[in-house]
This record gives C-alpha cells, sequence and structure tokens, in this order.
C-alpha cells in the first residue's frame, strides 16, 4: 500500500474572468521513505495539487478526485477529521518562512503550540521536544534561541525553524514547498542535506515541489514534471536526467546553467509562454512552444505511454512499441 496516492486530481477555481483550471486529471503514489519531486515552471499546478491534498485551496477552489493517505480516502473527510491529519501525519514546509512564521509570536510559542494542539502535551514538555528538534536540525543555542522572535533568525535559520516545527509530531509525509527559496547556494544545500538526514532519521516521505532541477538532483528519488496542471513526464531522477523524453523537459534541463557548458555557448531558453489556464488549448498544452509539434498535437492530447520501464511519458513522439 502506499503513503500516498492521487487519482485523477482535478483542481478549478472561479474567478470573474471564468473557470481557472489548474490541475487536469493528475495522477502519482508516494511510498513510504521515497522522495517524489514534482517540478515544472510557475503556474503549472504542482502547489494547487499540494493544496489540495491537504484541503487548503482558497474559498473560490474545489477539487475532484481520489487521495489516499495510508490506505484512507481523503477528499471525503470533513474539516475536523482533516485538522487531526495536518501538522500531524501530514506536516509542510511552506514556501516563504517568514510569512509562514507569525512574527508576533516567539519561536517556542508557535512550536508548543503544535504540540499541545495534536497530543495535548504540557507546555514543559512540549518546549523541551521542540529545543530537541531545534537541536535536530542543527540551530546552535536551542535553549536560548528558541525564545526569540522570527525576524532575529536569518532566512537559513528561520527554514531550520518551519522544519523543526513540520517534524515536530514526526509525520509519516512531508511537503516541502520550494524549500530552498531565496536562500544562497551554501544555505541551500546545508537545507537539503539536513532534509535527507531527516528522511533516513524519521523514514518518512517526501513531496517536494520546486522548479529546481538542481533540487530535484539532489534530494529526489523520482521525478514527475507538470506542464498546464498535467504530467508531461515521469521517471526516476537518473533515468530522467540522463535520458528525458518530452521536449517540454529537455527544455528545462537545456535552460539550466552546467559547468561543463563550452565558453560562451548561451543557455537555450524555452520559446512563448505557458498557456492560459483559462483556456487551454485542445490538444498538448505544449504544442505553441513545442519546436517538435506535428498537426496531431495541436488536436488531440497525449495520453500517457511508457516510453521505457518505468519512464512515463505523454507525447506523441513517443507513440506505442517505441
Amino acid at each position: 500500500m502506499a503513503l500516498l496516492e492521487v487519482k485523477d486530481l482535478h483542481v478549478r477555481f472561479r474567478t470573474n474572468d471564468g473557470e481557472v483550471r489548474a490541475v487536469n486529471g493528475l495522477s502519482f503514489s508516494l511510498e513510504k521513505g521515497e522522495t517524489l519531486g514534482l517540478v515544472g515552471e510557475s503556474g503549472s499546478g504542482k502547489s494547487q495539487a499540494v493544496l489540495s491534498i491537504l484541503q487548503l485551496l482558497a474559498d473560490n477552489g474545489s477539487f475532484q478526485g481520489s487521495i489516499r493517505f495510508q490506505g484512507r480516502e481523503l477528499s471525503t473527510l470533513d474539516r475536523k477529521a482533516m485538522n487531526r491529519i495536518r501538522g500531524n501525519r501530514i506536516a509542510m514546509i511552506f514556501q516563504d518562512p517568514m510569512t509562514a512564521l507569525n512574527g508576533h509570536l516567539t519561536v517556542e510559542r508557535q512550536m508548543t503550540e503544535v504540540l499541545e494542539h495534536h497530543e495535548g502535551v504540557k507546555r514543559r514538555e512540549a518546549r523541551r521536544r521542540a529545543i530537541e528538534m531545534l537541536e535536530a536540525v542543527q540551530i546552535p543555542d536551542a535553549h536560548k534561541r528558541i525564545r526569540r522572535y522570527p525576524h532575529e533568525f536569518s532566512g537559513g535559520m528561520r527554514q531550520r525553524v518551519m522544519i523543526a516545527m513540520a517534524l515536530l509530531c514526526r509525520p509519516d509525509l512531508l511537503i516541502a514547498d520550494e524549500p530552498t527559496t531565496a536562500l544562497d547556494v551554501t544555505v541551500q544545500a546545508q537545507i537539503l542535506r539536513l532534509l535527507r538526514d531527516l528522511q533516513q532519521e524519521f523514514h518518512m516521505g517526501i513531496l517536494l515541489i520546486t522548479h529546481d532541477l538542481g533540487v530535484v538532483a539532489s534530494l529526489g528519488d523520482r521525478v514527475l514534471v507538470m506542464y498546464g496542471g498535467r504530467t508531461c513526464e515521469e521517471a526516476a531522477v537518473d533515468e530522467l536526467f540522463r535520458h528525458p523524453r518530452h521536449p517540454y523537459t529537455r527544455g528545462l534541463l537545456g535552460s539550466v546553467p552546467r559547468l561543463d557548458t563550452p565558453a560562451g555557448e548561451r543557455l537555450r531558453a524555452i520559446p512563448g509562454n505557458p498557456p492560459s489556464l483559462l483556456a487551454l488549448p485542445p490538444g498538448c498544452a505544449f504544442a505553441p512552444r513545442c519546436g517538435e509539434r506535428m498537426a496531431q498535437c495541436n488536436e488531440v492530447q497525449p495520453a500517457m505511454r511508457e516510453a521505457a520501464p518505468g519512464h512515463g511519458v505523454a507525447c506523441h513522439l513517443h507513440g506505442d512499441g517505441e
């Protein structure tokens, strides 16, 4: 039984301009102890897919599909039942630690509140466990720093506090939404190494949302590439980096700076812009930007096919048996 299994997920938002189709038939699974990276440009549907799993969509949003966590269907749970799961069995590291943390409360109060709410422990015991977790994420002098406010921490330290808060209840699934955004390269490496070490210690599954393929290469086991709210490619990380099949995936990899790039060679940008989620094209959403498109790409949405063992791709270039 998979730790998390999502089938045919659709996410919609009602707006004055019409219905935004943010996620369109997304399916994937995640095993315990595994890291799955959701990759794609801004607006590809990554974050909205995750927010629907936690039932944290905006008021004008709705979703359809099956979301099973440890064999339990989450889509039919009421708010009270979901509150017992969120932050307890499923935890999330939000994208911006400065806005995700409450600037009016000390780190101690924000961390102890998690344990008091979910596990009913007393304040003194909650403080002890909070300090232990701050030490686990390598914050020095945790017993002193726990009394400080978020603005008294650096960006990297705030991110470590967010990780510590997410892991307080030892969740089975950790969702990390752009966990290294706005951090310098050295701090990014520290945070990724920390997540990898904590995953091994707690044996939790990690769902990693990012647009940074370097982050996926460092932490991921499998990667799912999204475009226009749909999956366009899915494979093991090493396989996808060695043999990218979808033109969009190849475009993403081609736009990443490399140390072995010949001097004077320019990065290859993907032409055009992402599609409007208000009016997705009838065929492949990437067709207007694709240099390899055929006539059918403009009319028929490609189905996901297995281009190699464990390597799925939704592209007309890869028909049956290819």
